[in-house]
């Protein structure tokens, strides 16, 4: 379980947006508060102006900056987080007419991750994602790469001391694109010997914070964190559950989504998400309680649509359907299930529709085997598993999982 070691005191923080009308700027603040949040920053206060384009040196207009500058001092705020990518002369310009710490939206999302990162995998990637962002930004921004720091921002590589030299960057970049390989590798084996395993596999996936490690703990009691903030897994987890059908499932847990996510750090997570694609079936999970449902899961899909998982059977797990904000409005079907993962309502059907949604590898059936063909038992429960077995005059009655390649020969026991 994630620890945080350090108590810091929360940065009292405004929120600045430049609204050209290219997203819902309303909610896309929202969703950065939510963000400032989860890495212990205490929004104050923020600020949207709208504007047919975003200015080239401040993004936001200089007039408005003094504005901002005003209240930035009533407030005795530390920090400003645009809802934007800036360049790095961007945030040197800002800096220097509001004389406060300034980052953007992609850099909290970075230091969230590198708090959150807990396998030796997850860490390279945050690092990869990291320094791939300050590399072109490093003429713009000068020595602000390289403060020293454990606040927002300045977490992960900034901890000990950015090294401003480019083609240090550049090799550490290499070195880096180098582990997650040899790891890829590693993934790509273990993910092969479970295909040829036979062992099924169903990837949790879905935007941040719906729901999905509550879900995997609540199935399974993997002792997963989760937590009511976003990103709160990072890291792959996987478990094994027994299905209604008697076989069981890999359950594994991904990285939660958000939209306009950073280029670099989809790139980086990519391998991570890439379970989904070698899963025989996806747990796409929404959240009812959120009245961005609809738009997250359009977010989810569209990602899935770039992994290459278009003819992966899918079920929509509706879950949180204790707080759902218009339970009337939605439905169920052969592909949708309401659950509630804290309250563990809704497990028998969503487990039922996994089991009809998965390639049938195997069948359960009650059989009555001769004694003169009890070696047939003994291939079953070789490829299979005996639930149950009673001897009878007639044979060995049994209830049995038998494996797809014996279920023709064993119908003859029927």
């Amino acid at each position: 379980m994630y620890e945080n070691k350090t108590e810091e005191l929360p940065v009292k923080t405004v929120l600045a947006c430049v609204d050209t009308g290219e997203f819902d700027a309303e909610v896309s603040i929202a969703e950065l508060a939510e963000l400032a949040s989860t890495a212990n920053a205490e929004v104050v206060g923020t600020v949207i102006q709208r504007r047919p384009t975003y200015d080239s040196a401040t993004c936001m207009g200089a007039g408005r900056l003094e504005e901002l500058k005003e209240q930035l001092d009533v407030l005795e705020a530390e920090l400003v987080i645009f809802d934007h990518e800036l360049t790095g002369v961007q945030v040197r310009n800002i800096e220097n007419i509001l004389d406060v710490r300034v980052i953007d939206r992609t850099t909290l999302i970075l230091d969230i991750f590198a708090q959150r990162a807990r396998t030796k995998e997850g860490k390279l990637q945050v690092e990869l994602a990291q320094q791939k962002y300050r590399l072109p930004r490093l003429t713009g921004m000068g020595t602000a790469l390289s403060r020293l720091g454990g606040g927002i921002g300045t977490r992960g590589p900034g901890e000990t001391k950015l090294e401003s030299d480019k083609r240090h960057i550049r090799r550490r970049i290499t070195y880096l694109e180098n582990e997650l390989e040899e790891l890829k590798k590693h993934r790509d084996f273990s993910r092969s010997r479970r295909k040829k395993d036979g062992v099924l596999c169903a990837a949790i996936v879905g935007y941040t914070n719906v729901g999905k490690s509550t879900l995997l703990n609540a199935l399974t009691d993997a002792g997963v964190l989760a937590e009511n903030k976003l990103f709160a897994t990072l890291d792959i987890t996987s478990r094994s559950i027994e299905l209604p059908d008697g076989r069981s499932v890999m359950l594994i847990d991904t990285v939660g989504l958000i939209r306009r996510l950073p280029h670099d750090l989809v790139e980086a997570f990519k391998s991570t998400l890439e379970e989904a694609a070698a899963a025989d079936v996806i747990l796409n999970v929404q959240d009812l309680s959120s009245p961005e449902r609809v738009q997250q899961a359009e977010v989810t899909a569209k990602l899935l649509d770039e992994l290459g998982c278009g003819d992966i059977p899918k079920i929509n797990v509706l879950n949180k359907s204790d707080a759902a904000l218009e339970p009337d409005t939605v439905f169920e079907d052969d592909s949708t299930v309401m659950i509630s993962a804290l309250h563990h309502s809704g497990f028998d059907r969503l487990l039922d529709m996994i089991a009809k949604k998965l390639p049938e590898t195997a069948r359960r059936m009650k059989l009555l085997v001769p004694y003169d063909k009890t070696a047939f038992i003994g291939r079953i429960r070789q490829e299979g598993k005996i639930f149950s077995e009673e001897y009878t005059p007639e044979g060995t009655m049994a209830d049995a999982l038998v494996d797809i390649k014996l279920v023709n020969e064993a119908k003859n026991y029927t």
